[in-house]
Order: structure tokens, then sequence, then C-alpha cells
């Protein structure tokens, strides 16, 4: 199976040695496993592509890019055009009718969220064997249940959903919407969750003459198909990547597994491949999500300070932003002589702007002792995707699945007991959370997960053994039976209302032998009434009165906006996310930032602070999304400038769907009708860079545009050095 996989990808594969198909998904012969199916990442020239909704509008822009581009599309599907021709290739009514007659070895799913999770499926059950889905917000609970028939079978390879998907620099393959004229032929392999994080780090090698060979965009969701491992094993044994970056982000706890994985991986390994690491968060609003629907950080899981001291500690050379890639990735490849992997340096006309390069040889800056360090958040304040229901209502749901709540005890959190239903990330299921106790500051190095299939629900072994860990073996039977069933129930409510985390504590009075469970926290996952209408019931319980005008016009625009709290002084010993002293007046001279891409903007903001401590701090998170519009960057600027506290606006665009005109248009239309009396500071980078400084050029505004971002930060920093006072000249 192995030996057909590496034919087909090379383009050697005999149809005659296709077995034939039949309706089950899970079809091997030999049961392996999803781990096998790692290696049908290692796409490349010969690799056959479909696109699942072929003829739509993205799909077609997108599948002539790639095709001029090299990439062999051999045709797509869409049941509606099935026995037509696009773009010059056939169209097909399902993907099991193109497999029979196309022979793909891997499929791009260009179709909305509602239909999307439906599209994954049928591509799994026609045994594709890599497929590539970069549609945003499919409900968490239609992907876990994806997860339960991938683990079944050895065939299909999922890199996403949410994510820019994957491209091979050297073979002129890609299946995404990566900016094309950023990538240049080489021998760097680059995983990342952050799509915008990817561009800027793709970018930073191009112009230290340093081209890619296989970039994986992992997806910046709850559960990713394809996570930081998985690529790490095809660039290990790729004979094309002779180096490796790795771009990871708060949440989950893929990069501390990444850094396991290293750390043997260095010991078993004579001569490793160089790995340099950025990891983003450290500014984060705790118990908010940032951007991305991965982006929060679970009880017990990965802070973006014990990723980082994770991958240092692996040997990892460790960098800020990626910007610093390409200098740093060359001084690694300087002291490897016997790896050729600097590829000839060809910019294209948008890669060479007439700007000084700044890259930096000296040893990076230790980010931790530069950065806010935190703790996971307490349970009962973490936010996700804004559908959260308060404790009342959640008392009111679990009384209906026969869960009652009690008051809370008075017994000692830390002798009672912590119990729910969440998500295991690098299981890709759902899991029973439980500690031995109820104390919140306890419960991140208390909890343990214990997985179990989507499907079929949490096994009698798995309630007995969460049980035990709850040190429950010990009580009256009654208790011990009513805790079975409340787990249960609790499952029966999360899977039935699709929620994201529902948990509740527990205590055992003295005087009786029963449990009572009080604290209850459910939280729910919004995409599934936005991308799919189900929930209507619990979508109407959130409170219009519990939003800021701000948050609902941010939500309409389809903007994420978080404000940070101020910095609690100006020495340099404090940092931006502390809160200040209610006596001290409030800062002036914040800046507000205003970023493309969630990675992108929680860099921006990581940056900002590391760089420009004590002067200024970030005074915003604010990500616009991939679908920005000009009115979009008009209303972030209105937001922005709501906030009293920012003296400077930043703007930092790194374009891949993105383009840059039509972000320069939007600054000219937010002078026009919202009024910037602050100064504006502009970076423009990717997609269409030329015609957007063109656009801020002529319209003759106090705007200062550069295309380096250090320069823009250090401008960011003086003028807010000078209180953010006047709107000074134009670059």
């Amino acid at each position: 199976m192995y030996r057909t996989r590496c034919l087909r990808a090379r383009g050697r594969f005999d149809s005659r040695n296709e077995r034939a198909f039949s309706r089950s998904f899970s079809q091997s012969v030999k049961r392996e496993g999803y781990d096998d199916t790692i290696q049908n990442l290692k796409i490349g020239k010969h690799t056959r592509v479909i696109f699942q909704g072929f003829t739509g509008k993205q799909a077609t822009a997108n599948a002539e890019e790639s095709i001029a581009w090299g990439t062999n599309v051999v045709g797509g599907t869409n049941p509606k055009k099935a026995g037509t021709e696009h773009l010059g290739r056939p169209v097909f009514a399902s993907v099991r009718d193109a497999m029979k007659e196309l022979k793909p070895d891997a499929t791009g799913i260009y179709v909305a969220a509602p239909q999307a999770a439906a599209a994954i499926e049928e591509a799994i059950e026609a045994e594709v064997g890599l497929i590539v889905a970069v549609a945003e917000h499919i409900p968490l609970h239609d992907i876990m249940r994806i997860h339960s028939m991938l683990k079944t079978q050895s065939k299909s390879r999922l890199v996403g959903a949410n994510a820019p998907g994957i491209i091979s620099a050297i073979g002129r393959c890609r299946i995404g919407f990566q900016p094309l004229p950023t990538f240049s032929p080489g021998h760097v392999g680059i995983v990342a969750k952050s799509g915008t994080l990817s561009y800027e780090t793709v970018a930073s090698l191009t112009r230290a003459g340093l081209g890619q060979s296989l970039c994986i965009g992992m997806g910046g969701d709850v559960i990713a198909g394809t996570n930081h491992v998985d690529a790490l094993k095809v660039f290990e044994h790729d004979e094309d990547t002779e180096a490796i970056i790795l771009v990871g982000e708060l949440g989950g706890t893929s990069e501390e597994e990444a850094a396991d994985w290293i750390r043997d991986y260095k010991r078993r390994v004579q001569n490793p491949k160089p790995i340099t690491a950025l990891i983003g968060g450290f500014q984060a609003a705790p118990g908010r999500i940032m951007g991305h629907a991965g982006a929060w950080t679970g009880i017990g899981e990965g802070t973006a300070e014990s990723k980082y001291k994770a991958l240092e500690s692996a040997g990892v050379t460790m960098v800020d932003h990626p910007a610093k890639f390409g200098s740093v990735m060359k001084g690694l490849l300087a002291q490897q002589p016997k790896r050729p992997v600097v590829a000839p340096f060809s910019p294209s006309a948008q890669q060479v702007r007439g700007h000084s390069i700044h890259t930096s040889a000296r040893k990076p800056i230790n980010v931790l002792q530069s950065h806010n360090i935190r703790g996971s958040p307490p349970a009962s304040t973490l936010q996700m995707r804004a559908l959260y229901i308060n404790a009342q209502q959640s008392a009111d749901l679990l009384q209906s699945y026969n869960i009652k709540v009690s008051p809370t005890p008075s017994s000692s959190p830390e002798s009672n007991h912590f119990i729910g239903i969440t998500v295991a990330r690098s299981a890709r299921s759902p899991c029973i959370i439980a500690a031995p106790t109820a104390l919140q500051s306890h419960l991140p190095t208390r909890v343990r997960r214990f997985p179990f299939d989507y499907r079929t629900g949490p096994s009698p072994a798995t309630i007995n053994d969460a049980i035990a860990y709850l040190q429950l073996d010990a009580v009256p039977p009654k208790a011990k039976a009513q805790a079975t069933e409340l787990i249960s129930n609790l499952w029966k409510l999360y899977r039935e209302k699709e929620a994201i985390t529902a948990t509740i504590s527990l205590s055992i009075p003295e005087d009786r032998d029963a449990i009572e469970a009080y604290d209850p926290s459910v939280f729910f996952d919004d995409a599934a009434f936005k991308s799919n209408g189900r929930h209507s019931d619990l979508h109407a319980l959130r409170s219009a009165s519990a939003q800021s005008q701000t948050d609902r016009e941010a939500e309409e625009a389809g903007i994420v906006y978080i404000p940070l709290a101020s910095p609690a002084s100006r020495g340099p010993a404090q940092t931006s996310t502390q809160t200040r002293a209610s006596t001290d007046p409030e800062p002036r001279n914040l800046v507000g930032t205003l970023v493309n891409g969630a990675g992108l903007a929680i860099n921006t903001n990581d940056v900002i602070t590391l760089r420009l401590r004590p002067t200024t701090a970030s005074a915003n998170f604010l990500d616009t999304g991939g679908k920005a519009t000009a009115r979009t960057i008009a209303t972030s600027f209105k937001l922005i400038l709501s906030d009293p506290r920012v003296g400077v606006v930043f703007v930092n665009i790194f374009g891949g769907l993105t383009l840059c005109d039509m972000i320069a248009h939007g600054i000219v239309m937010a002078f026009r009708d919202v009024g910037v009396r602050k100064p504006v500071v502009v970076r423009l980078r990717g997609t269409r860079e030329a015609e957007g400084q063109q656009v801020l050029a002529r319209a003759g505004l106090p705007i200062r545009a550069f295309d380096d971002f250090e320069d823009a930060v250090r401008e960011v920093g003086r003028l807010a050095g000078e209180g953010g006072k006047g709107e000074g000249s134009g670059k």
C-alpha cells in the first residue's frame, strides 16, 4: 500500500492495480491506521488534484492561478454540472466518479462551511489520499465525527480545516490559497497554524535567498487534521527538506508534543536538520478566543510561555517575528556545510521594494524575559466562539438532562471533585476531563483527559477510569453510581447540544451517601448555529445587553475585536496586560492595531510589547478576517478609535486572500468617513502590495507607509513616545 502511494505520488501508478471500490469508507484489506497516511502529505508536480465545488467563483479563481503556476489540476466535481467541462477539465457528479475516471491523489474542498463536512466525508468514502479543507467555521462536532471516521482507515489524510492548505514550491503544486509570488523553490520545510504568519515566513526566506520545499498549513481550528508532529515526520525523511520551521500559538498541546518529538529526533539522528520556531500569544487576553477557533488555552493546556520553553529546551532556535526567519535560518545553515539548501534568488516584483531588509545575525531575544506569563484561565471565565450561557441558564439546561445543580457547598473546593466533557485536541476526539479537586488554581496541573470515540461515546471502562482518578472508588455505591450516571448525562447534553466544554464540580456531604453537583459551566459551538442553523434555542439565550455596542458592530462586520488591558505602569519590569491601579490615569498613547489574520494579529501584539515597552503597548487585538473589504477596514478604524487610550494606529497587512490595494482603499475611506485624527503607520506586504502603496501615495494623506516590519514598528514607537500627538506627514 505504501509503495502504491509512492508510485501514484510520482505519477507512475498503473490504474490496473487499483482495487474495486465499495461503499464503506474503511475499505483497506489490511487495517492500519490514520498515521499511515502521513506520507500522503508529500505532494509534487505529478500530484493529480481535483476540486470539490470546482465551478464556484472561489474555486475557479484559485484553480486558474494554480494551473498557471504548474499544479496538475485534472478536474473537479459539481453535481449540477456533471458531464460538462470547466477550465478545459471534466466535471463529475461525485468524488467517487472522479476517482474512477481521473485517479486523483488529492482534493481541494472549495465549498462553504455548511457543506464542507459532507464534502470531506464524501472524499473519505472515495478514499482520496489527501483532503485539503480550507473552509472556516465548520462546526466542531462535525469535525470530531469526521475524525472518528478517519481513525478507522489508512487511505485518506486531512489537512485543515480552516487552513490555507499545503504547497510544494519545488513541485509547483498548490492545494490551498497561499500567495504564489511569495514562494520560491528550495529546501526549507514549514508547518504553521497561522496562514498569515506562514506567508511572512516564506517571504522572509525568499528575501534571504532561501527557498521552500513543502509548506503545510495545519490551520487554526480546535482540532487539526494534520498537526506539527505529523509534518515533522514528513520533513525528517523528505530528501528535499534540509531545514525546518515551526510556527505555533497558544491553545492545545501540539507544540509541546512537537518539542518532545524534536528532543527524541536529536538524540537518535547523528546530523539532525536545523529547526527554528516562533510562538504567538504571550499578550493574549485571558479567557478569550484570539481569532482562530482554536486559539484559547483550555484547562491544563499549553500557554504561549510553556510552548516557547518546551521548544527552546529541545534545542530549537526561537525567533519573535517571522521576518527574522530568513537571517536566522541562513545562519543555522551556514553551520551545515554538507547541506546545500540555498536556492537561486529570483524575487518577484512585489518582493523588491527598495527598502532595506533588516536581517540581524545576533542571537534571538529571549521572549520569555519580555512577555507576561499566565496560567490557564478559570473554566468559568473562558469564552469560546461567543456562545456562553450564564450559571442559571446552565443549571436549567443540566436539569433537563437529569443533572440537578445544588448551591455551592461549604466544604473546601480542594477536597471536592471536578468533572466534565471537553475536547482532547491531540486525540482528535471528545474526552472526559477530571480532577480530584475543584480548586480552580489547582486544575491546570491536576486535570487528566480520558479520550473516547465520538460515535460510540465513553465506554464503561473509560468512565470507570475517570471515576478512579477522581478518587471516588471508596465512596458509597450510591454516590459512585450517581457519578457514572452524571458523566453519561453530561455526554448526552454535550453531543446533542454541540458543546465545546461542559463541566461541573462535585461534593459528597459527610452526612449523606449521595453526590451534590454545583458550579456548572457550559460553552457551545457558535459555528453550529451560524454555519448550519442548528440549536437556535441556545442561540436565543444570548443576551444582547451583555454585548457592548462595539462588540455587536465588530461581529456584524465579521471583525474579531478584543480590547486589551492597559499597562500597570511605565516601568520596564511591568507588562502590557496587567491591570492598572484604579488611581492611575489611563494612558493616551497605546497602539491600536489593525491586522489581517489571527496569527499575525497575535504576533503583532507580542512584538509591540516586546519592542516598545515601556513607551507603549497594544490597545487591542483586531483581525479583519480573510474576506475583508474596504468597508471592513473603515469599520475597523472606527472600532479602534473609539478607544480613548489609542494614540497611534498601526495597520499591519500581509496579503494572501486579502488584497493590499483593497486595504489601502479602506484606509482612505476611513480618513474620509470616520475622521482619523491620530497618526497612522501602514505596513503592506503580499498580494497587490505595489498597487496598495500607490493608492496610499496618490491619496495625499498623513500616512506613514512602509513595507518593512521593523521600520514600521520603530516609527510606531517614535510616535507613541511623542504621546501620539499630531497627524504628521506621510512618507
